[in-house]
């Protein structure tokens, strides 16, 4: 009898720290939700890793987004990507194309525009390490996919405990591979021109670009 009382009063002590743990990374995670979405518009100056062992792919580059609102540019791998709030623009200069499409609905597509702020929903929430970086302290939240059809197995986001802001974000596919962005910087409420986020169709028709609408 005693056995199985010390038992269930384990099962019930690491339940409780379990649920606490949870509270505490959704707590942190409300707080970086709320910064974000307080400003006008974030820069951000990101490094991309992409590594799987198996398939032996091991890739690393870097690339920025500016966001206001929903509508973003995006530039990355050469190419660049506008949302006006209405239409996806993405222009690549190694082809002269365009190609011109409707926004993406799909509520499990991460855009740029939810690159800061996708963990708010369709995630189970665990406290994980803190780490000291180049002075910085980092706290890792551990975000699991609540669709256990996701081909996500895991997201850690590490997350400077001074400024809330997001610092690393790495993702562990089911299929081994581990993708990794981080910010190299971080800048908010910068003064932005009026035509950031216009495309502009007939400079790049007048450049000889291909357009292609889908």
């Amino acid at each position: 009898m005693k056995l199985k009382l010390s038992i269930l009063l384990l099962v019930l002590s690491t339940s409780i720290s379990m649920a606490q743990n949870s509270a505490k990374a959704k707590s942190l995670l409300d707080e970086v939700y709320n910064k974000v979405k307080s400003y006008d518009n974030i820069f951000v100056d990101f490094k991309y890793s992409l590594h799987n062992e198996e398939a032996n792919i091991n890739t690393e580059t870097r690339g920025d987004v500016t966001m206001q609102g929903d509508k973003y540019l995006f530039n990355y791998l050469g190419s660049k990507q506008v949302y006006d709030g209405n239409k996806v623009y993405t222009v690549v200069p190694e082809n002269e194309e365009v190609t011109i499409e409707e926004k993406l609905d799909d509520e499990n597509t991460i855009t740029p525009s939810k690159m800061l702020t996708f963990y708010k929903q369709g995630h189970n929430y665990d406290w994980d390490i803190l780490q000291n970086i180049q002075g910085r302290k980092i706290q890792f939240v551990k975000l699991t996919p609540i669709d256990t059809n996701s081909e996500i197995k895991t997201i850690l986001l590490g997350i400077d405990v001074e400024t809330k802001h997001i610092y690393k974000l790495i993702e562990t596919g089911k299929n081994g591979t581990k993708t990794t962005i981080t910010v190299n910087s971080f800048k908010i409420d910068q003064p932005l021109s009026k035509t950031l986020f216009t495309f502009d169709e007939k400079k790049y028709k007048n450049d000889g670009y291909y357009i292609i609408r889908n």
